[in-house]
């Protein structure tokens, strides 16, 4: 049946004609779809509807346009946001002592003034409110520096500027609200908390059970028409300083005071935390980092009508507002905070591997390392360009809740591989807590962002080809509006336009991955040339196997695909690494094409196209018939895929890379500043310092071994004092080594309990 399904594909195809309709067919296919659509809750369908597509749809209609790809621009910063960097963010980078913050429980009180004086929670309230308006891009870079420094100070920043009352009141607020509330927001006089998550409502928040009722009481003296609210929620960052609650629950009007029906669905609405019956509930304890997390509850507190975002326009379209804009916050924060961890993650381990030595050589050198350390600088290299490109379809006023989906996902999960890396390779220097250990936090903080903003379970499961599937098939989600047509007739004329659209383009689709499969997409066009080429031809032909593999899959699955979990994951695995190869090469070209990053982009490429096949491969075991899936795999890919992941030449190469070219380790670790961290400067003073004496360590070590029995008794000033009296060393050559030892031990020291 399955191999089947593909060839009645293609002969509809053949047969189509564009001014004969063929409703034979398309009457009962419209049956057909009718039957197999999807059942979507209300707040699915929302959320379906809020969000938007952008290059995903092309990657997902199997004909990606490389050259508008490219042209959609660069990520760049404003003179006013570099500014901002160079002296407000480098002041506060001074002040944050990630040990120090933790062993506190809080922030100091100095660095919570100069955040809220500086415009640290106000990125994106506009000037006219007291503002900063930085861009996405921006606000990405300046939380992503701070992770580098300090989790607790990151999610302190990025809350306010994500998901929060300042984003809600933007977009939703009536001009009264954002007049009262943008401003105090901006100067850190009320500061913000958002509550969703309750005890039983976590990824469905469509079951939350916070409730309010429409009802009239006197409020300030006068009847006023209001809200009475009752809500426990949990996990709450920044709810036990905030001053200004952001609030969700479900509304409804058993007197029918607003409205004929009965329940009204989630609202959002701001309350002062000092207005009686809000309670500041227990705080929480996340991972033992610092940022301020706990709960709020409320016992059928009164608030009046205008306090409801967007006020009576605003009752029951809380859900909208929230999947809006979460989409947008999702796609910066997350991505700041993985690129903060990774860049961290490279910067150490490629320092500590050339300065921690066993059996007279630098780790680095040791294959087994090499794997580690170049997978760190890849994934680094790869989270960043994602990072950089997601915020940019935010700042292009785009809401791409698929593209943000696969960025929180995907790069959530390469910041924990990288900092399970760092570890690995720092070995007892890492698992040893205090001031001079870099990682240890990074790595204890690390579950929170993959547990937040949607749980990566759900997220990989769920989200990304669930949503993917209808928003971003060119036909998919018009079959439904034509499916959903109360005129029958109208229905029919709309649904056979449309399938025959979708016949023709699955057919092409089919035909050309057949095609390229053949020739393993060198007919492909790409536009650019040279050995970079191929990497857009693969993912060309990769781009419409992902296509039609979708098609069948909703064709022989319908609704039931939406259960299937572990095969919808597998196709949102596919595009998803579409997704972050396509922001590699365009990093690659953002960044000039410049010959040294060849080896990062070579690996990462590699590593991504690899991990497309080993989806894809995946997703034909698990869904072709038994005697089918040599052939449908042999089908699309007869000879197998493009590439084997990255050889053991490359990972060798990229690591040479990294110690041979600053701009090489400069792409996988500009952001992060080692000059705060005590155990951070110190490691890289001596990695600084080992290119200028290796040359002479080297010949001091030689001459250790051939003299190792006299010189057993001997302190190292005492074995560098006859290696200059034997002529092995010269004076300077001491000095220089004398230095390296002390700054190389400082560096590789561990704290030790008192």
């Amino acid at each position: 049946m399955w191999l089947l399904i593909l060839v009645l594909i293609a002969v509809c195809f053949i047969f189509y004609v564009k001014e004969a309709r063929l409703k034979v067919v398309s009457s009962p296919a419209l049956a057909y779809f009718k039957r197999a659509l999807p059942q979507l809750s209300q707040t699915e369908r929302e959320a379906m509807e809020a969000g938007d597509t952008w290059w995903d749809a092309s990657l997902f209609s199997g004909k990606p346009n490389w050259s508008q790809w490219l042209q959609t621009g660069k990520p760049a910063l404003s003179d006013h946001e570099r500014d901002f960097i160079e002296h407000e963010l480098n002041e506060l980078m001074a002040m944050l002592d990630e040990n120090q913050i933790c062993a506190q429980g809080d922030l100091p009180p100095e660095v919570w003034q100069f955040l809220k004086e500086k415009g640290f929670f106000a990125f994106i309230i506009p000037e006219k409110f007291g503002g900063k308006a930085f861009s996405a891009q921006a606000n990405s870079a300046i939380v992503a520096q701070i992770a580098t420094r300090s989790l607790s100070a990151a999610v302190t920043v990025m809350v306010p500027n994500s998901l929060g009352p300042a984003e809600l009141l933007l977009h939703f607020g009536t001009p009264e609200q954002q007049q009262t509330w943008l401003p105090k927001l901006a100067n850190g006089s009320a500061l913000p908390c958002f509550a969703l998550t309750s005890l039983e409502a976590g990824s469905d928040a469509g079951g939350i059970t916070d409730f309010a009722v429409v009802c009239k009481q006197e409020f300030e003296g006068e009847m006023t028409l209001g809200l009475k609210v009752t809500w426990h929620k949990r996990y709450i960052t920044l709810a036990p300083v905030a001053s200004v609650l952001g609030l969700a629950f479900k509304v409804y009007d058993p007197d029918q005071l607003i409205s004929e029906a009965t329940e009204l669905g989630i609202t959002c609405a701001l309350i002062p935390t000092d207005h009686p019956g809000v309670e500041v509930g227990a705080r929480h304890d996340p991972m033992g980092l610092a940022f301020m997390n706990g709960t709020t509850q409320g016992q059928g507190v009164f608030i009046p009508m205008h306090w409801v975002i967007g006020e009576m326009d605003g009752i029951g379209k809380g859900w909208r507002m929230l999947v809006s804009c979460l989409s947008a916050g999702r796609g910066i924060s997350l991505p700041a905070l993985s690129a903060g961890t990774a860049q961290l993650s490279a910067k150490a381990s490629t320092a500590y591997c050339r300065v921690r030595r066993q059996f007279k050589q630098s780790l680095w050198r040791f294959e087994g390392v090499q794997v580690a350390l170049a997978r760190i600088a890849g994934l680094s290299y790869s989270i960043e360009a994602t990072r950089q490109n997601t915020a940019m379809a935010i700042d292009l006023n785009k809401s791409p809740a698929v593209i943000t989906a696969i960025a929180k996902y995907h790069l959530t999960e390469m910041a924990r591989v990288a900092i399970n890396d760092a570890m690995d390779l720092h070995g007892g220097k890492a698992i040893q807590r205090g001031p001079l250990n870099y990682l240890a936090l990074h790595y204890q903080g690390m579950p929170i962002s993959i547990t937040v903003e949607g749980a990566n379970i759900l997220t990989r499961n769920l989200m990304i080809f669930g949503q993917g599937a209808t928003r971003c098939h060119p036909y998919v989600l018009k079959e439904m509006a034509a499916a959903q047509e109360q005129d029958a007739d109208m229905a029919l004329q709309q649904f056979d336009k449309v399938l025959m659209q979708h016949l023709a383009h699955s057919g092409k689709t089919f035909l050309k991955a057949s095609f390229n499969g053949l020739t393993r997409g060198v007919f492909s066009s790409a536009p650019v040339a040279g050995e970079v080429a191929r990497y857009y031809k693969t993912l060309t032909w990769y781009s419409q196997i992902l296509a039609v593999q979708s098609d069948l899959a909703m064709l022989v699955l319908g609704g039931k695909l939406k259960l299937q979990e572990m095969r919808s994951a597998r196709l949102g695995d596919m595009l998803s690494q579409l997704y972050l190869a396509s922001c590699v090469l365009k990093k690659f070209e953002d960044d000039g094409r410049q010959c040294s990053d060849l080896p990062l982009l070579h690996y990462v490429m590699q590593f991504h196209l690899s991990a497309f096949e080993r989806a894809f491969t995946g997703f034909i075991d698990n869904f072709a018939p038994t005697g089918l899936k040599t052939i449908a795999k042999r089908w699309f890919m007869p000879f197998g895929g493009a590439v084997d992941g990255p050889s053991d030449r490359l990972i060798t190469a990229l690591c040479e890379s990294l110690y041979c070219n600053k701009l090489t380790l400069a792409r996988v670790s500009n952001l992060c500043d080692t000059s705060g961290h005590a155990g951070l400067a110190a490691l890289e003073q001596a990695f600084q310092l080992f290119p200028k004496c290796e040359q002479c360590l080297h010949k001091f070590e030689c001459w250790q071994k051939a003299h190792q029995a006299k010189l057993l008794v001997l302190n190292t000033d005492e074995q560098l004092a006859m290696a200059v009296a034997e002529c092995v060393l010269d004076e300077e050559e001491r000095e220089l080594l004398v230095e390296w030892f002390q700054v190389s031990r400082k560096a590789l020291s561990v704290d030790e309990s008192v």
